[in-house]
C-alpha cells in the first residue's frame, strides 16, 4: 500500500495546454524541476495519469524524504529550515518529519512556515533516457522506478 508520492515536474511551461497547467498548479509543481511529496488519496493517482506526459513520480521512502528535507527544504524568504523551526512544527528532528511525510501523516501544503515544494537543480551528467517519452517507452515521465537516483542527482 502506497502511503505518499514523490512527483516531480520534468518538462517546463511552454506549449503546455491549459488543463495541464492547471493540474499541476494544484499539485504546486508551477516551475521544471520542482518536487513535492503528496500523500496518496484517491484523486492524487488520477490527476498524476493525466499529467504524465509532463512529470515524473515514484512511491516515496522515508530515507530519500529525510535527505530532501535536509537540502532542499526552504521556508519564507528562500531560507534553510533549522531546529526550531522542526520544533515548532511539532517535529522532533528531520527523520521524523521525514517518515511522517512518507508515511502520508503530514502534507507540506499544510506546514505553514514551509514551502509546498523543493527546487531542484537539472541532474548533474544529465539523463540517461529520453525526457520525452514514459518510462515504459524508455524515457523517464510517467511512475519511474529510477526517479530516486535521479532526484539525488538533482539535489
Amino acid at each position: 500500500m502506497v502511503n505518499a508520492y514523490l512527483v516531480v515536474r520534468i518538462k517546463g511551461q511552454a506549449d503546455c495546454p491549459y488543463w495541464a497547467t492547471t493540474t499541476m498548479t494544484l499539485l504546486k509543481l508551477d516551475k521544471k524541476y520542482r518536487a513535492t511529496i503528496l500523500p496518496a488519496k484517491e484523486n492524487t493517482l488520477g490527476m498524476l495519469n493525466k499529467v504524465k506526459h509532463y512529470v515524473s513520480w515514484i512511491e516515496l521512502d522515508a530515507s530519500l524524504a529525510k535527505e530532501l528535507i535536509d537540502k532542499k527544504a526552504r521556508k519564507d524568504g528562500y531560507q534553510k529550515i533549522t531546529a526550531t523551526d522542526l520544533k515548532e512544527l511539532g517535529f522532533a528532528s528531520t527523520e521524523a518529519l521525514g517518515s511522517a511525510l512518507a508515511e502520508g501523516k503530514a502534507t507540506l501544503s499544510k506546514l505553514k512556515p514551509l514551502k509546498p515544494w523543493f527546487a531542484l537543480a537539472p541532474p548533474r551528467h544529465g539523463f540517461k533516457r529520453s525526457t520525452k517519452k514514459l518510462y515504459g517507452q524508455k524515457g523517464i515521465l510517467g511512475q519511474n522506478k529510477d526517479l530516486g537516483t535521479l532526484v539525488r542527482n538533482m539535489m
